[in-house]
């Protein structure tokens, strides 16, 4: 998904100025890299609309999202680098952009998606425990996935989903090691510590019968 943002630079730094833009309905932001001819320079103080910013943050590619930030009459392709929120309002407070180049690759957080349900929950009790729920995985700015798809319709009882058994695509390459787990099924932890009760319960109860057995 890509994204439009319109920016203006600023040339005020500070609180104050940081509140006379939020005052007027903007933010204050950075955008870092790109030094080439027609392209943002690197670390330019520039000023965006939170409510827009907000939106592309809470769209399906999230802080993934591919943005043309228009500047000065030209376009760059950046994304969200970082970002400050106030721990009252929840409201933006500031933003770090960086330009990409298109034809370089990054790496990228992606989060994971099921498919199904799994025979394992639906048919053995049992549930499913994510070790992780997004991925790092290495793409080409235009080519970054939204989301991860993992079908988990025949997952049995004790099986895992391991970074070697995600669906391959040319356009990404995981950079976790293959043997990684990224979730499996198990049983709730009150059965399987019921189950494990008993099973530790039955070596005493022989044990117990041993001498009524030597008595006779």
């Amino acid at each position: 998904m890509e994204a439009t943002l319109e920016a203006v630079k600023r040339d005020g730094r500070g609180k104050n100025e940081a509140r006379r833009l939020r005052a007027g309905g903007s933010m204050p932001a950075v955008v870092y890299g790109g030094q080439k001819a027609g392209e943002a320079p690197d670390g330019v103080a520039i000023a965006v609309d939170p409510k827009i910013l907000w939106r592309i943050l809470h769209s399906e590619s999230g802080a993934n999202t591919l943005i043309s930030l228009g500047l000065d009459g030209t376009s760059a392709r950046v994304m969200l680098k970082d970002y400050q929120l106030d721990p009252v309002t929840n409201q933006l407070l500031h933003a770090d952009f960086y330009q990409l180049a298109m034809d370089r690759a990054i790496t990228v957080t992606v989060p994971l998606h099921l498919i199904g349900e799994a025979k394992g929950v639906k048919l053995q009790g049992g549930m499913l425990d994510f070790v992780t729920r997004e991925i790092e995985v290495e793409c080409l700015p235009a080519d970054i996935p939204e989301h991860i798809d993992i079908d988990v319709t025949d997952m049995v009882l004790n099986q895992a989903v391991r970074v070697r058994d995600l669906p391959q695509d040319p356009k990404w390459k995981p950079l976790s090691e293959p043997e990684t787990m990224l979730l499996h099924v198990v049983m709730p932890k009150a059965e399987a510590a019921a189950q494990a009760a008993e099973t530790t319960a039955e070596p005493e109860v022989a044990k117990k019968g041993k001498p009524d057995e030597d008595k006779k």
